[in-house]
């Protein structure tokens, strides 16, 4: 069945928001507002439905060529067919509805995006699924499987060289290869799989390489075992299998944002939630008399061990947060931290953690999210512990996707 819909209005996911004739909300990607499209529903819920356009009847004059050749087909890319003024606004609103009508935040507290000064090949880190065949590519658009690729418009110029040069065997057993480019333009290639032992590897190029096992055991293949950034004036050493932030430009602007504040709040003591591999507690540590942190992945724990190696004043925790924090309690309340800091996964803060926090009292939280519904549900529970945001800041991390990364202040009421 197809059906003509006007697109209303982006939100957030990457999709334009229509309405059906029977007045259901239809969700229909790689459109833009105003645009009338016929459309085929693809998926059908009671109160929402969603589309593929397949014919324009009226285009957007703000439509642009997408760059990518792989657009609408792959789906790492959402707003190619936007101007890079337009995905700005557009992701800005998107935040504004998220924390406004899931967490009754006036829309107006965000005023501010931080824009991307490179809006292509910026991200130093891809990973590639592996087809039946042996070829790399990425996720379909409609999730239906894997779409072979021979480059990626967003990818660093040094990947993009890395995806045309790597071979797979059918029958190699990898299921996943994630590129990495550190700040000196020195590759990784991280192979995934199901069984105990790496696969045979013949490498030709100057490139460092290594293998990740079902457990997650690590096994290092070739060259360094160890990427290297410089945000700001710190040097960070990274493992493979350690996340760390897809853009070090903005990555730059982001870190800026949070010592800032940190300074302002001028904390004696700080605790940090999932810290990872340091990149905040670099910055913190010559800042406070103590630093607490937290981090579950054993290859950022050991990184965080060697980026912070030079300060005494700093201690951390191995494990999920929401396991560690509720036992640290009895030593951190009668001194509370004078700021937490917490940068969780896109799936925000686990409920145990939360309680765990309010429990805590810190006077001030920032909290850096890459989810902006998950970032308005946790703000909304810390709302009702007694915190107030006081300010919040956007950074367009992912440029031409949806994805955006939000700084917010809390303090206690």
């Amino acid at each position: 069945m197809t059906e003509s819909v006007k697109i209303e209005k982006m939100v957030y996911g990457g999709d334009g928001l229509g309405r059906l004739s029977d007045g259901r909300a239809v969700f229909v990607p790689f459109v833009l507002p105003d645009e009338l499209v016929s459309l085929k529903l693809s998926e059908e819920k009671a109160r929402f439905t969603r589309g593929t356009a397949l014919h324009w009847h009226t285009s957007s004059p703000n439509r642009v060529p997408p760059q990518c050749e792989y657009f609408t087909f792959c789906g790492g890319c959402h707003y190619q067919h936007m101007p890079y003024q337009n995905q700005l606004e557009t992701k800005l609103e998107a935040v504004r509805d998220q924390l406004s009508r899931i967490a009754g935040i006036d829309f107006q507290v965000l005023s501010h995006i931080t824009h991307s000064d490179q809006n292509w090949h910026y991200r130093n880190q891809i990973q590639c699924h592996v087809t039946q065949d042996g070829e790399l590519g990425f996720m379909r658009a409609d999730n239906t499987g894997i779409f072979p690729i021979k480059h990626c418009e967003i990818a660093m110029p040094g990947l993009n060289a890395l995806l045309d040069t790597i071979n797979l065997d059918p029958e190699s057993g990898i299921k996943r290869v994630t590129f990495r480019e550190d700040s000196d333009g020195e590759c990784f290639v991280l192979l995934e799989g199901d069984e105990a032992l790496p696969p045979e590897l013949t490498v030709e190029l100057e490139v460092s390489a290594g293998y990740m096992d079902a457990k997650q055991n690590y096994h290092h293949l070739a060259g360094t075992d160890q990427l290297h950034y410089q945000i700001l004036d710190k040097d960070f050493t990274v493992s493979p299998g350690s996340f760390f932030q897809v853009n070090n430009a903005v990555s730059e602007k982001l870190v800026k944002h949070v010592i800032d504040l940190a300074k302002d709040i001028a904390p004696h003591k700080v605790l940090e939630l999932y810290s990872g591999a340091g990149l905040f507690s670099a910055f913190l540590a010559p800042m406070v008399s103590q630093l607490i942190a937290i981090e579950s992945t054993p290859s950022a724990c050991y990184d965080f061990a060697n980026n912070l190696d030079a300060f005494d004043n700093v201690s951390l925790y191995e494990g999920a947060v929401e396991a560690i924090l509720p036992g640290l309690l009895p030593l951190l309340k009668p001194e509370p931290p004078d700021l937490v800091l917490l940068d969780p996964p896109r799936a925000g803060l686990h409920p145990k953690a939360l309680d765990a926090l309010a429990e805590l009292a810190p006077k001030n939280i920032i909290y850096v999210s890459c989810d902006p519904s998950t970032l308005a549900r946790d703000l909304k529970r810390l709302g009702g512990k007694g915190y107030q945001v006081q300010s919040i800041h956007a950074f367009d991390m992912f440029a031409q996707t949806y994805h955006i990364e939000t700084v917010v202040l809390l303090s206690r009421k």
